[in-house]
């Protein structure tokens, strides 16, 4: 493990990014870092965040499908956190000066009825504490430059978070086989990708099972209300001004991520 104040530096690299220029991959800088020391890194940014007076609205699985692992070159998923000021609105205006190198992805997203905490959550448990799914499209960003991450990388910067569109219908988690549900992705009226709910770890609840069990053991308590995305059903795709990405899921609905036409 790197020394504590190591891994704030790294932390204050990342934020000072956030405004800033992009930085180079923290694991050419800092010989040895490990998983650990990222996750530390990134929880050292998220008390900075809570203690400016963001709130944790959730949290994302990531790098769960084939394609984003072959995409961006690691083996297994990670998870971050979601914050209030992420969240914008179904087929409302986003400002794409709010992140440095934005690509999208279609999810299927959770909504928590119940709190849900690991070690030995089941998947009966987990489906049990979901009560609503509904179509997303999260905004992945990276603050390293030019996306050169190694899994270290992105799960310092918060594994690559950048923002949530949830779509404006919300449903029973009961009534539909997550796993044969099927996304269409649209980008300006265009189809560019599809897949299915089984490309997130062989189903989206599987992922959120993955996501409590790896939580609670670090004492972190997946809370009601809460958002969480499971991972993408295809790879990501970047974002230039004025783009319009539209993901429909069958009988789950659609979302839509309007771009502003502004310079990044």
């Amino acid at each position: 493990m790197m020394a504590n104040d190591v891994q704030q530096k790294a932390a204050e690299e990342l934020l000072a990014a956030y405004n800033g220029p992009t930085i180079p991959p923290l694991t050419q800088k800092y010989s040895g870092l490990s998983l650990s020391d990222a996750y530390a890194i990134q929880l050292a940014q998220v008390e900075r965040w809570i203690e400016g007076g963001g709130i944790v609205k959730g949290h994302k699985v990531g790098l769960t499908s084939r394609a984003i692992q072959l995409q961006l070159g690691v083996e297994q998923p990670d998870y971050g956190h979601l914050f209030d000021s992420m969240f914008y609105l179904d087929d409302q205006a986003i400002e794409l000066s709010n992140f440095k190198q934005p690509r999208i992805e279609p999810e299927i997203a959770f909504v928590l009825g119940a709190a849900l905490q690991g070690p030995g959550v089941t998947a009966a448990e987990a489906a049990a504490a979901v009560k609503y799914v509904v179509p997303a499209l999260e905004i992945i960003d990276s603050r390293i430059t030019d996306w050169q991450i190694t899994l270290a990388d992105t799960v310092a910067d918060n594994a690559s978070s950048g923002g949530v569109v949830l779509g404006s219908h919300f449903h029973s988690p009961t009534l539909t086989d997550l796993r044969h549900v099927g996304c269409v992705l649209r980008h300006n009226g265009a189809i560019i990708d599809t897949g299915a709910g089984a490309a997130v770890s062989g189903s989206p609840l599987n992922s959120l099972v993955w996501l409590a069990n790896t939580l609670g053991p670090l004492g972190v308590r997946l809370e009601a209300g809460h958002v969480v995305l499971p991972g993408s059903l295809t790879k990501a795709y970047p974002v230039s001004p004025g783009d319009v990405f539209n993901a429909e899921f069958g009988n789950l609905g659609g979302v839509t991520a309007v771009f502003g036409k502004g310079n990044q």
